[in-house]
């Protein structure tokens, strides 16, 4: 079975609702498992066994929340030693104040150095969400869990 781990954190539920509906669209895809952790109690076992990874992140201070840094930095050391994590497909969706740009940037700039692979453009939300915004989350899900569970990826 092809497994997508989503991590995320949220205060406000913004970036949970964006996870919601990414989950949804992995879900959807007959043969994948969906595993969706908040980024603070998501582990390096969870990294290693998945097919593909999706990160969510709220924007503050034009960064990425501080419990998804967590999570690389508790997961780095080991998984680069780990081949199952070189190329693992990854996607990013944020939900920003501002223009999502330094979150977007630091996240992707952390996944070069595991090395993950980016498979589809990043989703940032700016402001408030609307369904137009939650229906490009859940097509997220949808692409990356198609494309690891017909080995695309």
């Amino acid at each position: 079975m092809t497994r997508i781990l989503i991590i995320y954190h949220s205060q406000a539920g913004h970036t949970e609702a964006m996870a919601e509906r990414v989950a949804r669209g992995a879900g959807s895809i007959p043969g994948v498992e969906v595993i969706h952790k908040k980024a603070g109690e998501a582990t390096l076992q969870d990294l290693l066994e998945c097919d593909g990874l999706a990160i969510g992140s709220p924007e503050y201070f034009g960064y990425m929340a501080g419990m998804v840094k967590d999570f690389f930095d508790r997961t780095y050391g080991s998984a680069r030693k780990d081949r199952r994590i070189f190329k693992k497909p990854y996607v990013i969706f944020i939900s920003a104040g501002n223009d999502g740009s330094g979150a977007l940037n630091q996240i992707e700039r952390i996944c070069l150095g595991y090395p993950l692979k980016k498979i589809y453009a990043p989703i940032v939300a700016k402001g408030e969400l609307d369904e137009a915004v939650l229906k490009k989350c859940e097509d997220l899900g949808k692409t990356i869990a198609a494309g690891c569970e017909a080995g695309i990826y």
